[in-house]
């Protein structure tokens, strides 16, 4: 499929989703937001696919929404914003559904939407320069992209607040302190970190890895024994799957295991 505002790479088990709007700073507008959904959806169906990185082009990851087509709307500025969100926070639910590991693949500035959505992947790598900054009260915004419910979790309740009232701009160092990443690396290091995850992901067993984060979305709602037997029903249909029995007979043989994701 060809897009106008992303790109779309496949390499074996792994796709890579690259934000294209470097002249906007990879931007969200409704066009990329559209797109940013469909090309969410298809790696979420294409069974071929077992690791997903997102990116963007140029010096940026995102940096939030398109102001300019915010100010271009003002006259219908709620439907505008309610059509854009509604592209973004369905490509979100699918990333968090996503029977697959996502990761984020920071190598610029992520502010606004772009730190909402470096915060809603499974995991997250940053180049030593990205920065980090929510935004929203900049321009008189609440925050949306999913951040409310993620960044307290992430950070706590009174660091939130503060990312949210002063729009302090975190370093990749801070971000990593405050557990907003998992890792930063240097920029000549950035894609041989980026591609070493995304394959070590993308060789596991992508049925396990897929429950096991369902399981941790499942547990921020339910109670200690309700959680427990979640655990206990998905380990059960866990040990139904190809790659748990090539993954008991590996640890006895005493090999690594070849798991297939099935």
């Amino acid at each position: 499929m060809n897009y106008e505002t992303l790109i779309l790479d496949k390499k074996g088990p792994i796709a890579t989703i690259i934000l294209n709007r470097p002249e906007s700073y990879n931007a969200l507008n409704n066009t990329l937001g559209k797109e940013f959904l469909e090309a969410i959806l298809h790696c979420g169906e294409d069974p071929d696919i077992r690791t997903v990185v997102i990116t963007g082009a140029g010096k940026a990851f995102c940096a939030g929404g398109d102001v300019k087509s915010f100010k271009d709307n003002l006259d219908s500025i709620s439907i505008f914003l309610k059509q854009l969100i509604l592209y973004f926070h369905t490509a979100l639910s699918e990333i968090s559904r996503m029977p697959k590991p996502v990761i984020a693949a920071v190598n610029g500035v992520a502010a606004g939407a772009g730190m909402s959505l470096a915060m809603a992947c499974d995991m997250a790598i940053a180049v030593e320069t990205a920065r980090f900054t929510m935004a929203y009260t900049g321009i008189a915004a609440t925050p949306d992209g999913s951040s409310t419910y993620f960044l307290p979790r992430l950070v706590g309740l009174k660091r939130a607040m503060e990312l949210v009232y002063t729009n302090r701009v975190l370093t990749a160092k801070e971000a990593l302190e405050w557990g907003l990443i998992n890792q930063v690396v240097p920029e000549a290091d950035f894609k041989n970190a980026v591609e070493t995850l995304a394959g070590q992901l993308a060789q596991g067993p992508t049925w396990a890895l897929g429950h096991a984060k369902r399981l941790l979305y499942l547990s921020e709602h339910a109670s200690l024994e309700t959680q427990m037997e979640n655990e206990a029903q998905f380990i059960a249909m866990a040990g139904k799957t190809m790659d748990f029995k090539e993954g008991i007979t590996a640890f006895v043989e005493k090999r690594k295991a070849q798991f297939q994701g099935k």
